[in-house]
């Protein structure tokens, strides 16, 4: 998908699905669009009515006519006001509409995604795309009905009133715009190259600060700080010279057209007076002329400009119907519910899978765990073991052979039941703003008296009743006021509170300290009791009871046995298990 800022002129397909975007609002499009034409036709009444005052009324001496022309001309100012209003106001409601439409749609799009999408698209991408992308729409909308709608609208009524007005009059009025045009069109040019360098550049100021801000600790603790100022500078002067730039293109269209704009003007009074000296022309006509020029240069500026806004906002549009149009779902074509299995036994058989095409990292992996057992998991890191249990759970899934439920293949279950029934604590937890209560219960509205049973048994409730609103209490960002320790534990919780029929455990117990592993350690043989369980753990001490361990070596099973067992063949899982405690011992 090309980024916005790449994009060159218009997308016809993009503008049509903006404008298919509309469809459910089609009344109040239509409603806006009839107050727009009031409020063009308007704008141009005022000038023919002053026309027919100063010549029917002001010339003639006329006070009752021009008395009924001024209160023409208030009218024509106040339902332009009024269509004026409805105008704006129920356009920028259909755009807020659409905008919140699109938010919606995309947000649901990327949850129906399957991790493969996600691992190939950056997040802060996906976050752009429901924000700022979404955001630059409104312009479309907005500009292009408010601004160039009625701006073309009054232009061309300009033209078709002067010449109603006076024809020869007219036609030498309309012999002055072809220059205004071309001017009009290399400035559309001109703009559009600025534009696009000042967007490239932005975004590239935008990634410096981004990758330097996160990466902060590493520039000073390098000491590289003043080597990041002089990098960040020249980024920065480059956005500087690409914001000069388009200001110039500015700078000189502006004064270009209001000098056009004399010219013009100086002539029609020129060629005007001359008529009207021969009576060819009245003083009213002249008049309403020299108002309807100004009005016609008036949009000319705008225009120019509002079609760099409309090449932002249907490069916004190309990214939100690019994502909305790239869909890789984990396909559910399942049925069943996970109840349907009589047991809860898990077999891997031949199982291949590589997340990318040259690089296989499970190579016909074969193994099985009986209901009620645990096994471990153990290997060097890239061995396939946190791949193992993202298959199960089918958030990528296998490339070939067959993963199996109580005898039942994984992809006769429904998503969301298979998903409610095996469960996985992770080493990297991840905790949303909001109560602590809600973490754990994650929306299912579980009473608190679970929770809190739930949270004795992994050993959290001592510490969550310490904090001062108990379960209420918010987390932050990133729950930065707990522990690691405690985060870890809430994770636990979370979990069991699901009360999952097997349970996954990725390295849950790296990042606890001694003491919290060991009251972990306590609940965890009560908690896995009858419950079918896979255990990730670099700490092999914490699965000597595991009932097998099942040792990985570049996506195959190279040894299986107990820890005993493993540890008497004095083969892979025995050197594992003494370098790891040589480590330790070095480290004491």
């Amino acid at each position: 998908m090309s980024d916005p800022e790449l994009v060159q002129g218009f997308n016809p397909k993009i503008v049509r699905k903006l404008f298919a975007a509309l469809k459910p609002y089609t009344g109040a499009v239509l409603v806006s669009l009839a107050a727009l034409a009031v409020s063009a036709g308007a704008e141009l009444a005022v000038p023919v009515l002053l026309q027919s005052g100063i010549d029917h009324g002001v010339m003639k001496n006329n006070l009752g006519h021009l008395t009924l022309v001024s209160v023409g001309i208030l009218g024509a100012l106040l339902a332009g006001m009024v269509a004026s209003f409805f105008q704006v106001y129920l356009l920028s409601r259909v755009t807020q509409d659409v905008m919140k439409d699109l938010r919606t749609g995309l947000f649901a799009h990327f949850q129906r995604q399957s991790s493969r999408y996600l691992y190939n698209h950056p997040v802060g991408k996906l976050v752009s795309a429901v924000t700022s992308d979404v955001a630059t729409l409104s312009d479309f909308f907005n500009t292009l009905f408010t601004s160039l709608l009625k701006d073309f609208l009054v232009m061309m009524g300009v033209v078709v009133t002067l010449f109603v007005l006076n024809a020869p009059l007219a036609f030498f009025t309309v012999l002055s715009l072809p220059p205004v045009l071309v001017l009009v069109v290399l400035f559309r040019y001109w703009s559009r190259g600025a534009f696009r360098r000042v967007r490239a550049q932005v975004s590239r100021v935008n990634a410096f600060l981004s990758e330097h801000i996160q990466g902060i600790s590493i520039v000073q603790l390098f000491g590289r700080e003043d080597k990041t100022r002089e990098a960040f500078a020249v980024e920065n002067r480059g956005l500087l010279h690409a914001n000069l730039t388009e200001l110039m293109v500015n700078a000189v269209f502006r004064p270009l057209i209001d000098v056009l704009w004399a010219i013009t003007l100086g002539f029609l009074i020129w060629f005007g007076t001359g008529l009207s000296m021969d009576h060819a022309v009245t003083l009213g006509v002249l008049i309403a002329f020299i108002n309807l020029v100004g009005r016609f240069y008036q949009p000319v500026g705008s225009i120019a400009e509002n079609f760099t806004l409309l090449q932002s906002a249907v490069a916004g549009g190309e990214r939100v119907f690019g994502f909305l149009g790239d869909s890789q779902p984990i396909p559910d074509p399942g049925t069943r519910p996970l109840s349907d299995a009589r047991e809860s036994s898990i077999e891997f058989k031949d199982v291949r899978f590589r997340y990318l095409p040259d690089e296989p990292v499970l190579n016909g992996l074969t193994f099985r765990v009986e209901q009620g057992h645990t096994v471990a998991l153990v290997g060097y890191t890239g061995a396939g073991k946190t791949t193992i249990t993202s298959l199960l759970t089918r958030m990528w899934d296998i490339d070939g052979g067959s993963i199996r439920y109580g005898g039942i293949d994984l992809r006769e279950f429904r998503l969301e039941s298979l998903r409610g029934g095996i469960q996985s604590v992770l080493q990297d937890v991840f905790l949303f703003n909001g109560t602590i209560y809600d973490n754990i219960d994650l929306g299912r509205g579980l009473p608190l008296h679970r929770i809190e049973e739930v949270c004795r048994h992994v050993q959290a409730h001592e510490f969550i009743q310490a904090l001062p609103k108990g379960y209420n209490t918010e987390l932050n960002e990133g729950a930065t006021n707990l522990s690691a320790g405690q985060r870890q534990l809430l994770s636990f919780a979370r979990v069991l509170a699901q009360d999952p029929r097997v349970l996954i455990l990725d390295e849950a117990t790296a990042n606890i300290d001694t003491e919290t592993e060991t009251l972990i350690q306590k609940a965890l043989g009560e908690l896995l009791r009858n419950r079918t369980s896979l255990v990730i753990a670099h700490r092999l001490s914490t699965i000597r009871q595991a009932h097998k361990i099942l040792v990985l070596d570049e996506g195959r099973i190279a040894e299986e046995g107990t820890h005993d067992e493993l540890m008497a063949k004095q083969g892979f899982y025995y050197n594992l298990y003494k370098l790891q405690y040589e480590k330790k011992a070095v480290a004491g």
